[in-house]
């Protein structure tokens, strides 16, 4: 990978994950040689609701996120089946296990459950307030028992990050990071709110996924590419400036994004 420092180029990266990924993922920007400027606009918080009642053969885990509400309970014994390479490594961090790895979206977890676990497990889905529904449609349908706890909720914050504001005055930004649909739905949301449309329009973004980007392409904003795996080493990848005119410059490891909706 080719640092921002080797190629003269650095630039001012908006990391607007939640804290604490988003201060990995900020140290990991800085450590290409960018600016990155850490500005949340999601608040992660534990929900306090208790967890249900099992027994339960199996849990699942479709975030990182949710891994502090497992961590030293009697959960934490249980398999625990993750989405991606992140969620996993947070679940053995923590204790959890043992912990079986998906390919990095619902669907590829779904698979991962259905060649482990045999049809008519019973599952916890510890997840977020807001989720989406998958992989549980499929795992219903497949005859598992799927049990959703709701142990973390992502709160938006009221207001544009001031930092954000003013970077985006300055035209000191020159890209943004985007991990989830909501985070990307909430930053565009924010920056038009205070009339930072046009400049957040004029980022870079770099979407961990399709359906991530999803917000943006509804919105109009071309200047995005999507990861071709859904992965933070690929998407950090192609952090070098992209021109508004060409998808020449775009990493390989991204694809532009060229369509409306």
């Amino acid at each position: 990978m080719t640092r921002a420092t080797d190629s003269g180029t650095a630039l001012g990266v908006w990391v607007a994950r939640p804290l604490p990924a988003g201060a990995r993922t900020a140290g990991r920007v800085a450590a290409l040689g960018h600016r990155p400027l850490l500005a949340p606009v999601l608040d992660l918080a534990l929900s306090g609701a208790p967890a249900p009642d099992g027994p339960f053969d199996a849990l699942v885990l479709t975030s990182a996120s949710a891994v502090p509400a497992l961590a030293g309970s009697p959960l934490a014994a249980l398999p625990a089946y993750c989405v991606g390479t992140r969620t996993a490594v947070a679940a053995r961090v923590a204790g959890l296990g043992p912990v079986h790895e998906a390919g990095g979206d619902a669907l590829a977890l779904a698979d991962l459950i259905g060649r482990a676990l045999p049809r008519g497990a019973r599952l916890l889905h510890a997840a977020g307030r807001e989720r989406k529904d998958e992989p549980g449609d499929t795992l219903a349908a497949r005859g598992y028992r799927l049990t959703v706890w709701v142990a973390y909720a992502a709160r938006p914050l009221p207001v544009l990050p001031e930092p954000v504001a003013a970077a985006l005055d300055a035209g000191t930004l020159d890209a943004a990071l985007h991990y989830s649909r909501r985070s990307a739905a909430t930053a565009f949301g924010l920056a038009r709110a205070a009339g930072r449309e046009e400049a957040f329009g004029r980022l870079a973004h770099h979407c961990l996924s399709a359906d991530v980007a999803a917000p943006l392409v509804a919105a109009g904003i071309l200047s995005h590419v999507v990861a071709t795996r859904p992965d933070e080493e690929t998407l950090l990848s192609g952090l070098h400036p992209i021109r508004q005119d060409s998808d020449a410059e775009a990493s390989p490891a991204l694809r532009p994004g060229q369509e409306r909706c």
